[in-house]
C-alpha cells in the first residue's frame, strides 16, 4: 500500500466523524430556522432560553459590527485551520485524546464554515443566563470546538508526552 493510500485510510475515519458533527449541527440550525424567526426567544428553563440569532462576527460577537470584510477573512482562516487539522490528523502522532480534540474542532468549524460560506453569517441559537448575566448565544459547532480545546489542554497537561 503506497504511503498517501495508508494515510487516506488512517484519516477516512476521523474526517467522517468530523462530517457528522458539522451535519448534525447544520441539521438542528435548519430545525430551529423551521421553528423560529429572527430574534425570537422561547424560555426553557430559568436559566436557559432557545433562541434564534445570527453572528457575523467570530467567537462572542467579536468584529461583529465590522464592514463585512470579516465573513471572507473568517471564511479564510477557517479554511487554514481546517486544512492544518486535517494534516494534523494525518500524522501518525495524533492518538487518543489530542485526536479527538482535533476531530471535534474541525468537526465545528466546517459547520460554522458552511453558515459563513452560504449566509454570510452564522445561526446561533443556545442561550444560557444566570442572575440577568447571558452567555453570548451559541450552536453545536461552538460546542464542538470548546470541548476540543478543553480536550487540548488536558491532553497538553496530562496527556502522553512522546
Amino acid at each position: 500500500m503506497s504511503r498517501t493510500a495508508d494515510i487516506a485510510r488512517r484519516l477516512a475515519p476521523w474526517l467522517a466523524i468530523s462530517l457528522c458533527i458539522a451535519l448534525l449541527d447544520q441539521g438542528t440550525k435548519l430545525w430551529i430556522e423551521s421553528l423560529f424567526q429572527r430574534g425570537e426567544r422561547l424560555p426553557v428553563t430559568g436559566f436557559f432560553n432557545i433562541v434564534l440569532v445570527y453572528n457575523t462576527g467570530a467567537a462572542f460577537s467579536f468584529l461583529s459590527d465590522a464592514a463585512g470584510w470579516q465573513r471572507y477573512v473568517l471564511i479564510a482562516i477557517a479554511i487554514a485551520a481546517a486544512a492544518l487539522i486535517a494534516g494534523l490528523l494525518a500524522q501518525s502522532t495524533a492518538r487518543g485524546l489530542y485526536r479527538w480534540a482535533l476531530v471535534l474542532i474541525l468537526g465545528g468549524a466546517l459547520g460554522n464554515l458552511w453558515d459563513r460560506i452560504t449566509m454570510g453569517e452564522v445561526v446561533d441559537f443556545l442561550d444560557f443566563y444566570v442572575a440577568g448575566w447571558h452567555w453570548p448565544a451559541f450552536n453545536l459547532a461552538d460546542s464542538a470546538i470548546c470541548v476540543g480545546a478543553a480536550f487540548l489542554i488536558v491532553d497538553g497537561i496530562w496527556g502522553k508526552k512522546p
